[in-house]
């Protein structure tokens, strides 16, 4: 019972996990393929960025970046990558539990002989199995793109590397708080506006972060505990935040699991 569960909600899950995984791989072609334009006018862009108020700077990510150099550039390119897989990320965990709630076919599950602890496990992996192909294609379409498009230019591949292993963890944050939002709130009519809003509300928290000169904000949102110019200058993670984004993320398991067994399941009569 258990492993029909999983594929048919990988299988439901499959045609969105081909789309954003497909549009995230031509968004990454795409930027990589300016690249040389941007190395190649290197000097004229610095003194324009220099002339940039701070606050705009920080607000697009591009404070401290040299996009003359490989990694430079595909850091910055890197974090409209992460609001995508942020939103997609939120997108599952929303919908995991509140679409068949939404779609009144809760009751006819939950009457199967099955706990609900196994229900839940078993859509979760047809999730993250979900996720973990987005997550391969970012890989191949990250170090296929910069291959291609580097030109004679030298890059740090474990910097790459260490930057793009951050992608797991920042997608299991938007995930489980997705779901235990989910679980919090009585009815989802509707996935994409709590996705959209908890995406970029991160990203904002991050932003403001920076230009408040704060450090309070950067524990709450994974935009600044994997913040990628941060991995690329260092080549390391920032392990406290990084243990945050962990202990955020296991506890929003943990209490997912607690809600959705002692979750009143609304029924079609």
């Amino acid at each position: 019972m258990a492993m029909n569960i999983f594929r048919h909600e990988f299988r439901t899950n499959l045609r969105s996990v081909f789309i954003w995984s497909a549009s995230i791989a031509v968004l990454i072609i795409v930027f990589e393929s300016l690249f040389l334009s941007f190395a190649q006018q290197a000097e004229l862009l610095n003194k324009a960025m220099a002339n940039f108020p701070p606050q705009l700077l920080t607000a697009f990510g591009l404070n401290g970046v040299d996009l003359s150099t490989v990694l430079g550039f595909f850091g910055y390119t890197f974090l409209f990558v992460q609001i995508c897989l942020a939103i997609q990320a939120a997108n599952y965990g929303f919908s995991l539990v509140s679409v068949e709630e939404r779609e009144w076919t809760a009751d006819f599950l939950l009457t199967k002989p099955i706990k609900r602890t196994r229900i839940l496990t078993s859509k979760l992996l047809a999730a993250l199995c979900g996720l973990a192909i987005t997550n391969l294609v970012v890989w191949a379409a990250s170090f296929g793109s910069i291959s291609l498009f580097k030109g004679d230019k030298s890059y740090d591949a474990a910097a790459l590397f260490l930057l793009l292993a951050s992608i797991a963890l920042f997608q299991l944050f938007f995930f489980f708080v997705g779901l235990l939002i989910s679980l919090m709130v009585k009815r989802i009519r509707s996935v994409m506006p709590y996705s959209m809003e908890l995406a970029f509300g991160m990203y904002v928290l991050s932003v403001f972060g920076d230009m408040l000169g704060t450090s309070v904000l950067e524990k709450i949102t994974p935009f600044k505990h994997f913040e990628p110019n941060y991995i690329i200058q260092n080549g390391r993670f920032d392990l406290p935040l990084v243990l945050i984004c962990v202990l955020v993320t296991m506890i929003s398991l943990v209490s997912s699991y607690m809600l959705y067994v002692k979750r009143d399941i609304p029924s079609v009569a």
